[in-house]
């Protein structure tokens, strides 16, 4: 089975992929994994992704191609992969669809306004690490982490205003995607909004139904 997940940042995608490729014995496929995997090989692949990163630049599609294209024909994809961040555009779509032939695209859906919430109320201990979140794990102090009692921060990828960004340039990326997949008649729609476990029994239903 070869199955493309979407989701927004904060969406559960990363959790659902490792559960999704535990339940059917195929590899979990994360670019940004593969692109850690090259710079510290330093593979050739891996040293082109470098000069551009190291610029603050974005890797070019047709490089972020190359690399994954790498990794799937790896043997342990033999009998599928599950892709999670790839593909991120409609120019990464068409190259996969060039030389792969992927069996559905599940879109884990959740609001915004919840996405937000998540994402925004998420604190941290700069000493010890520990998470915390305002709503649904506060720490007994407020503003106090429960193990060592330093002052919890905000990480910058966590701040509102981040977040909105991350959302903004996802939807601004993704709806074409979400258009691609619905166009080949392989697109499911989950509820992200449930338990952990929920969505995941959610997403296998949905492939059952849909390979019957």
């Amino acid at each position: 089975m070869k199955l493309v997940l979407l989701g927004a940042p904060g969406a559960g995608k990363g959790t659902q992929a490792s559960r999704l490729a535990e339940h059917y014995g195929i590899p979990h496929i994360s670019t940004g994994d593969i692109f850690r995997q090259n710079l510290k090989d330093e593979t050739p692949l891996g040293l082109k992704a470098k000069v551009y990163m190291d610029s603050g630049l974005l890797v070019p599609d047709e490089l972020t191609v190359e690399l994954l294209m790498d990794r799937i024909s790896a043997e342990d994809c033999e009998n599928g992969y599950i892709l999670d961040g790839f593909p991120r555009t409609l120019g990464q779509a068409h190259a996969l669809d060039s030389s792969e032939t992927v069996d559905a695209c599940v879109d884990v859906d959740v609001p915004d306004e919840l996405i937000i919430e998540r994402m925004s109320g998420r604190r941290v201990c700069p000493a010890c690490g520990e998470p915390f979140h305002v709503k649904f794990n506060p720490p007994v102090k407020e503003g106090l982490c429960d193990k060592c009692g330093t002052e919890l921060i905000t990480r910058a990828d966590d701040t509102l205003e981040t977040v909105e960004k991350r959302l903004s340039v996802y939807h601004e990326q993704t709806a074409p995607l979400i258009d691609h997949y619905l166009a080949q008649g392989k697109l499911l729609r989950v509820d992200g909004t449930q338990a952990v476990e929920e969505v995941t029994e959610a997403i296998v239903k949905a492939l059952d139904e849909f390979e019957a």
